[in-house]
């Protein structure tokens, strides 16, 4: 579960981000966080994956409460976390199932593990038959599939998805929305960031909206008070 109970989180140059940001995703829910630029998207996601703490208030995540974790939990923390960014963060020179692979050894997975869970998730996202390309070889659509199986490969209880098809055209971010979607109904909690209306209107899930530090709506239809204010 996240839970963020009035938190501010201040910089050092004096800007105020959060301004008493209270919110709750249950284990197993499907979110949208949505909001202009500077809203504190950014803010609200360092602070679940303990890049940040607050300035006051609570955060708790997976069992970890964030304002006073000490450094050596936070990689427990984040094994917890799969994050999928809009740049995809994927490295060039290793295979497609070596981009995945490289997740597992990084935490000192076992090479019989390794052989046994990359092939399942590069199934999962249809990329079975690409393993032994490389990310230049992929399409965009493609690559941001691998992004999710790479962050998958852990098993982690929560994914946030940052603006995962801000560079897709229509079409496929649809489809990656909809391989998130299946994902979530497997009981992988979804957080997904983004700003694409068009988009966020085709699915029937919660909508956090933030704007200017501060919970604007939360529901079904927050997405649409957002956009009429």
């Amino acid at each position: 579960m996240i839970e963020f109970i009035d938190v501010v989180k201040s910089y050092s140059v004096g800007n105020q981000a959060l301004k008493g940001v209270s919110l709750q995703i249950e284990d197993g829910e499907f979110v949208f966080l949505v909001g202009p630029s500077g809203s504190g998207k950014s803010t609200i996601i360092k602070l679940i994956t303990g890049e940040l703490r607050p300035t006051s208030g609570s955060v708790h995540v997976n069992g970890y409460s964030l304002e006073r974790i000490r450094k050596r939990e936070i990689p427990y923390l984040r094994r917890t976390i799969g994050v999928v960014f809009q740049d995809f963060r994927l490295i060039d020179t290793k295979t497609v199932y070596d981009n995945v692979a490289f997740a597992m050894r990084v935490i000192g997975a076992k090479e019989k593990e390794i052989r046994e869970r990359v092939p399942y998730l590069l199934e999962l996202v249809g990329l079975d038959n690409k393993s032994r390309r490389h990310p230049g070889e992929l399409s965009g659509g493609e690559q941001q599939r691998l992004a999710i199986a790479r962050a998958l490969v852990n098993n982690p209880s929560t994914i946030i998805a940052d603006e995962p098809t801000g560079n897709l055209d229509p079409a496929r971010s649809f489809e990656i929305m909809s391989l998130l979607q299946e994902i979530n109904k497997l009981g992988t909690t979804m957080l997904v960031v983004t700003h694409a209306q068009d988009l966020v209107e085709q699915f029937s899930n919660r909508v956090i909206v933030i704007e200017d530090g501060l919970i604007a709506s939360d529901g079904m239809e927050g997405y649409y008070s957002y956009e009429n204010q």
